[in-house]
């Protein structure tokens, strides 16, 4: 199918693009990528009367780090993100999700804002963000605000960006110590979005008990979701105590309500969403452990 009729802006900067936003209301959606947002468009699953193109936005293709955080520009994309250093050293989970994003060329025009912005319940970078504490910024003609990732993402393709509201930028507090940090996800292709996945993160003490964990899964909701009970029931024990498998049946048996449709039955995804967890958690314990 082919996308419906749209009238298409290209703003020069944040304070234009925003201000377009603000003018063109409901009517109107931004797009950096389009890796999301074009194909929803040719099935008519989003029919908006304006797209505000923000590939002009150059202030918002930064990867910078300060203060024990690393600041990623929200129109960064995912193949600059693979490719930072500073990803790598300082945000490890983050950059073990991207080769999982898609294929290479839809990583070369995905960003990690159109990403976050599209809140996709299978993709990995919301479930990142969620077990990793990150804060979302952005500007609107109210002015600035700061959004954690808890409240964030608000259900399926939808978060708490109002419509006049831009993602700018998604800051990653560094985990430092003894730190390990795991990704896995079942897919029945490569590139395909996840049946189920999860993402795991690690803090160790000097005894060998957990300092404090961060669980985000996705797949297995609406939205991406982070699995306090998991976290409550490894946090404060010895690393030795918590069995993977167990922590995976803890994690699966809160969730409220687990989707089924025609890649998966409720039961099936549940199953793996447990198996891949406990994959997960093996994997950034050892390395916590050997940090």
């Amino acid at each position: 199918m082919k996308p419906p009729s749209f009238e298409y802006h290209v703003p020069g900067d944040v304070g234009e693009a925003v201000g377009m936003l603000a003018d063109l209301g409901d009517d109107a959606k931004a797009i950096a990528g389009g890796q999301s947002l074009v194909p929803m468009l040719a099935l008519r699953l989003a029919a908006p009367e304006h797209l505000v193109d923000l590939r002009r936005l150059d202030g918002l293709r930064r990867v910078e780090e300060s203060d024990g955080s690393v600041r990623i520009g929200a129109c960064t994309t995912q193949a600059a993100i693979q490719r930072s250093a500073t990803v790598a050293r300082a945000v490890p989970l983050l950059a073990r999700a991207t080769p999982l994003i898609g294929h290479f060329q839809i990583r070369n025009r995905g960003t990690i804002g159109g990403s976050l912005a599209h809140a996709d319940a299978a993709a990995e970078y919301p479930a990142v963000a969620l077990a990793l504490d990150a804060r979302m910024e952005t500007v609107s003609p109210r002015g600035e605000r700061t959004i954690p990732a808890d409240r964030f993402f608000t259900g399926l393709w939808s978060t708490a960006l109002d419509d006049d509201e831009l993602l700018t930028a998604v800051t990653f507090p560094a985990w430092h110590g003894r730190s390990g940090f795991a990704i896995e996800e079942f897919a029945r292709r490569a590139g395909d979005f996840a049946i189920a996945g999860a993402a795991v993160a690690v803090e160790l003490d000097g005894d060998d008990r957990i300092r404090r964990c961060g669980i985000g899964l996705f797949g297995l909701g609406s939205t991406a979701l982070r699995s306090a009970a998991a976290e409550a029931a490894a946090t404060g024990r010895a690393l030795a105590e918590v069995d993977a498998e167990e922590l995976g049946r803890t994690a699966m048996a809160d969730l409220d309500s687990v989707p089924s449709d025609l890649h998966a039955s409720a039961d099936y995804r549940a199953h793996v969403g447990a198996a891949v967890l406990a994959q997960a958690w093996r994997r950034a314990a050892r390395e916590a452990e050997h940090a």
